[in-house]
């Protein structure tokens, strides 16, 4: 038995504790907290915006990998740290918890805190300069893994003021370093949109790409653009106001759809999890439409009062509160706490919003009218969702009848197929690991949710046996924690048809099972699309290029390559060999970095406007990974 005595107690300096446990601080190693050093040098500078003192955000990704935020804020003060006897831009660039944003009269609002932040970026750096134009002077620091290489020095004199940083991420920190053009876009984006006239450009020296975003009208042109490709039943509603130092503005507006769409946000920080503002919102928006609709007779006594849900329908919605002391739920902060905010976007919200259906009746009844078809759903949803609920998690006798299971029951071990056909089905059965691998084959296109209430889709047989294997109910009943396997895999054909039905499933778990993608349960399988022979030697491609560079590697004719038209004409030695086996596959998790632009997408692609959808399949034709090439 081993001691623990005085000795085994760490006590980590300064940013060594960073680059210990990075994933404390940036939630992630992956592209997720490789692109939350972005923001976290970004949030500074929008902090900037906030407190009236910039303008413009210049972002550039190099060509060396390295990424440069430039403001026009006030810059970063230099003079000697009264307390730690060095430079305050070093005390600000190299120790945990030093920043302005920690004095009340520094900022009046903001969401990333000056010297928390922007110390952990320097510390998940190789290397990181930074430069301020502070009160008349420009001055510079270079640091190499959050330790300083110089002192700060003096470049001279300056009219301008502002900071500019430029950073390298580690490459033994992160499992990639290559930073995605298009997940800045959309990040950038939403800054634009909650903080109107900032002006945010963002150039990709490695592409020539460049994207410029800035907005007058903020939040209602945010609603503007997530529904630019919907059928809306009102323009926009924009509510404002201010209580307690909280500033609260909604802009909300009501579409054709079946689904909701509500992104909050607090300081500008997406707080994606929600919180007391979201909760306050809700709150005021389910009393007031039914406090309307008895007012105007469209609902009566013995009707009942609509539920949250019902009112939600169709429902886009941005929230934005900006506040002195935000609490947020970890460092990478995904739900605001503050108990106080609940109630001051409430009344505000209420007050407001009641004011509108005095003065716009039309668009109150509209609303009311969606709400009461949604609630006569929900109820047939109820009964319809009774079949799919699961009593227990040991009951086999409740889990649909086309479901072969593993015969693991810790679901951590336990992957579900959804395999597309009956023919590949039996492939799957025959090739797995029967002890943790479940397969459950689906026939045909399965029923497009986008287009179809809940209680239409509890009724399609397909979606039945999809919810009722899984286990962990739908919508709001959804609890990730459920779930009888961790791994749930969308395995169809690598063609055309395959990537259809892929889409649907995807669209099925967005719309219904978030909680399952936000976990990361959701994978993508990748099979093959061409078996080339050489001798009795089989090798595999998954796109025509892969097809091409293999043709040239083995040095054999088209002759030798077999193109699958599905996965059924595999083998299950075939099939287990490429796709199902653990030590040889190659399987994508699904996740949810931009859910305003994955629901953008899916309602894009999948509701009814046709031009939208052919406007971006000419847009994005030429980067699809897998297309069909057979006519």
């Amino acid at each position: 038995m081993s001691s623990y005595s005085e000795s085994q107690i760490q006590v980590l300096e300064g940013l060594e504790a960073v680059r210990r446990r990075p994933g404390m601080y940036i939630g992630s190693t992956s592209l997720r907290g490789l692109h939350h050093l972005v923001y976290e040098v970004v949030d500074n500078s929008v902090d900037e915006a906030l407190a009236g003192r910039c303008t413009r955000i210049d972002v550039t990704l190099g060509t060396d990998g390295s990424v440069t935020v430039q403001d026009d804020g006030g810059g970063i003060p230099v003079g000697v740290h009264p307390k730690v006897g060095r430079s305050t831009l070093e005390v600000v660039m190299t120790i945990l918890h030093a920043g302005g944003k920690f004095q009340s009269g520094a900022y009046r609002v903001s969401g990333g805190l000056h010297g928390v932040g922007v110390s952990v970026v320097n510390a998940l750096s190789d290397w990181l300069e930074v430069t301020t134009d502070y009160e008349g002077g420009r001055y510079t620091q270079r640091y190499e893994r959050g330790i300083p290489t110089s002192e700060v020095q003096a470049l001279g004199p300056t009219d301008r003021s502002g900071t500019r940083t430029r950073f390298h991420p580690d490459a033994t920190i992160f499992e990639e370093t290559e930073f995605r053009y298009e997940t800045l876009v959309q990040r950038f984006r939403e800054y634009a949109f909650l903080n109107s006239g900032l002006e945010i450009r963002l150039v990709d020296e490695r592409t020539g790409e460049e994207a410029r975003f800035r907005y007058e009208e903020g939040i209602p042109s945010f609603v503007d653009y997530l529904n630019r490709s919907k059928e809306t039943v009102h323009r926009p509603i924009f509510i404002q106001g201010t209580r307690d130092d909280v500033d609260v503005a909604v802009a909300l507006q009501y579409t054709g759809t079946y689904t909701e769409n509500i992104l909050s946000f607090a300081n500008a920080i997406n707080t994606h999890e929600g919180g007391t503002h979201e909760v306050g919102f809700k709150t005021a928006l389910t009393r007031v439409v039914n406090d309307y609709g008895k007012k105007s007779g469209q609902l009566k006594g013995n009707d009942g009062s609509l539920s949250g849900e019902d009112v939600r329908e169709g429902l886009t919605a941005v929230l934005s509160v900006k506040l002195l002391e935000p609490q947020f739920e970890g460092q990478t902060k995904t739900k605001l706490g503050n108990s106080e905010v609940r109630g001051i976007v409430d009344s505000i919200v209420a007050e407001q919003l009641a004011l509108f259906f005095e003065e716009n009746p039309g668009a109150g009844r509209a609303i009311i009218d969606k709400a009461t078809t949604a609630a006569r759903a929900r109820e047939a949803a109820r009964k319809a969702r009774e079949l799919t609920r699961r009593k227990s998690a040991l009951e086999v006798s409740a889990l649909p009848g086309k479901l072969t299971d593993c015969s693991v029951r810790e679901p951590e071990l336990a992957e579900l197929f959804i395999v597309e056909g009956d023919s590949a089905g039996g492939s799957a059965k025959n090739g797995r690991d029967r002890r943790t691998q479940a397969i459950l084959p689906i026939r045909g296109k399965i029923l497009n949710v986008e287009r179809a209430r809940l209680d239409k889709a509890l009724t399609h047989a397909e979606i039945r046996a999809i919810i009722t294997a899984i286990g962990t109910g739908i919508r709001e009943e959804c609890d990730a924690s459920k779930a009888r396997y961790h791994k749930v895999v969308i395995m169809t054909d690598a063609d055309s048809d395959g990537a259809h039905i892929r889409t649907l499933l995807l669209t099925f778990f967005f719309r219904y099972m978030v909680p399952l993608i936000e976990t990361g349960y959701v994978y993508i399988a990748q099979p093959p699309l061409f078996m080339v022979r050489k001798g009795k030697d089989e090798y595999w491609a998954q796109t025509d290029a892969d097809l091409a560079r293999l043709l040239k590697e083995l040095n054999v004719k088209p002759d030798d390559v077999q193109r699958f038209k599905g996965l059924g004409e595999m083998d299950a030695e075939q099939l287990w060999q490429t796709t199902m086996d653990p030590a040889r596959r190659t399987l994508i998790r699904v996740d949810m970095d931009d859910a305003a632009e994955a629901s953008r997408i899916f309602d894009m692609l999948m509701g009814d406007e046709v031009p939208p959808r052919r406007q971006f399949i000419e847009q994005h034709a030429k980067n699809v990974r897998f297309i069909d090439t057979i006519g």
